[in-house]
């Protein structure tokens, strides 16, 4: 059942520039610094990267949520929707899955954690992206890339004029999203049973793309140079045609014509 929150004013005007900040974004491309990475993120677009970022995905909830990790052996329904990509990060040199997020837009229908609550009236009507099913290795390399995700994401969001990056995140976990100015969603920073992680309190945040470099500015950010002043090319977030979609829509449209032919027949 959702849950209604008092809610927080958001503490930054909403408008929508997003459009000149993803021109601004490319054409500042070539005066960056490059950078390279010892792993690559990419879309999801086939069969067998979908398993890899399934297989991350489960190894990291077996470490800290076990019980939940039990129902991501497979991927799942949202996995394949038209509205989310999957982010997979692979190793270059052995080609080893190293992380995985899931990103959802609401441009088709309501996002994941709308389930669980209603979002404030500043967010009403604003185009949104949710980040879930966050995984990486365990190790330094792994912080490196759940660092990398992050950019990854915000990239997504900018090349997509999203208006807002929205997530929900489990104690101690919210202080990274704090530390990443992102702000809470409802007073008090107040922690809400989520349905899509098992009715585990999380708390729902939000970062507005369209002041981020702005607002990192201001605080001297440590992230900041890495986000804005250095080009990754190892970032390949180019969508192809997505076999996934087309594969397992086709395989749902199927059944869900049976399940109807089924439906159709007398009883008796």
């Amino acid at each position: 059942m959702k849950q209604d929150h008092s809610v927080v004013t958001s503490g930054h005007a909403i408008y929508d520039d997003s459009a000149a900040l993803s021109l601004s974004a490319t054409n500042a491309v070539a005066a960056l610094r490059e950078q390279r990475l010892p792993f690559t993120i990419r879309i999801v677009n086939d069969e067998q990267a979908l398993q890899k970022a399934v297989g991350i995905r489960h190894a990291a909830y077996s470490r800290h949520l076990p019980e939940l990790a039990q129902n991501l052996r497979e991927f799942e329904l949202a996995d394949i929707a038209q509205d989310t990509i999957i982010l997979l990060a692979e190793s270059k040199l052995d080609g080893s899955s190293l992380g995985t997020m899931r990103i959802q837009t609401n441009y088709d229908q309501p996002l994941v954690l709308e389930q669980s609550v209603t979002l404030p009236a500043w967010l009403q009507g604003c185009r949104l992206a949710e980040a879930t099913r966050l995984g990486v290795t365990s190790g330094q390399i792994g912080k490196m890339v759940k660092t990398l995700l992050f950019k990854a994401y915000f990239l997504y969001c900018v090349e997509n004029g999203i208006d807002w990056m929205v997530i929900t995140a489990r104690s101690p976990l919210d202080r990274q999203y704090d530390a990443l100015l992102f702000q809470d969603v409802f007073s008090g920073g107040q922690f809400i049973p989520m349905q899509h992680v098992g009715m585990l309190p999380h708390r729902v945040m939000a970062f507005e793309v369209a002041t981020a470099r702005t607002r990192w500015a201001a605080a001297a950010h440590p992230l900041f140079a890495l986000m804005f002043e250095v080009h990754h090319a190892d970032l390949i977030l180019d969508q192809s045609h997505n076999l996934l979609t087309v594969r397992h829509g086709a395989s749902r449209s199927r059944n869900n014509q049976e399940g109807d032919q089924q439906m159709d027949k007398p009883l008796g």
